[in-house]
């Protein structure tokens, strides 16, 4: 009978153990923000190309900053400026073809070019843009959870004015 009990207490602290773990690894970034704080490249020549601002996705979800497409005669960058977003787990900045994602669905309907995963949800940062890429082709930046796969902020791009 002792060895039964010895068992199931085993068992609960086994499950709340990894309960626990995986509720801190999935929850943890909404309380616990990322802060970057990236200077750009110096010497570099860079031209505006488009330029949008991150707008909340909805209630939960929230953007703000400035998002700039930038080209030089070595390559491309996507700079963001006074960048702030809710937080959360598995976020990945986006290029998209959609000219004002909205929704999830307007975002996966869309041609999409990940640059990987978002360094900071607080701050300025800079992501290289793969060599050769048509920068007329993308159409928005978009922070995408993926693994739950809900936009938390979309930015439109347009021209400079």
């Amino acid at each position: 009978m002792r060895l039964k009990t010895l068992a199931a207490a085993g068992a609960i602290f086994l499950g709340g153990f990894v309960a626990g773990n995986a509720f801190w690894y999935l929850a943890s970034p909404i309380w616990i923000d990322a802060v970057v704080s990236e200077a750009l490249p110096a010497g570099l020549m860079l031209e505006t190309v488009a330029q949008g601002s991150f707008v909340d996705a909805d209630r939960a979800h929230r953007g703000t900053g400035t998002a700039l497409l930038l080209a030089n005669p070595g390559g491309a960058l996507l700079r963001f400026e006074g960048f702030e977003v809710t937080n959360g787990p598995d976020l990945k900045v986006w290029l998209s073809s959609h000219p004002n994602p909205t929704t999830a669905r307007d975002v996966t309907g869309a041609q999409v070019l990940s640059l990987g995963p978002l360094k900071g949800n607080i701050g300025d940062q800079t992501y290289v843009l793969p060599e050769g890429t048509d920068l007329a082709q993308w159409r928005s930046v978009v922070i995408w959870c993926e693994r739950f796969g809900v936009l938390f902020s979309p930015a439109a791009l347009s021209p400079p004015t």
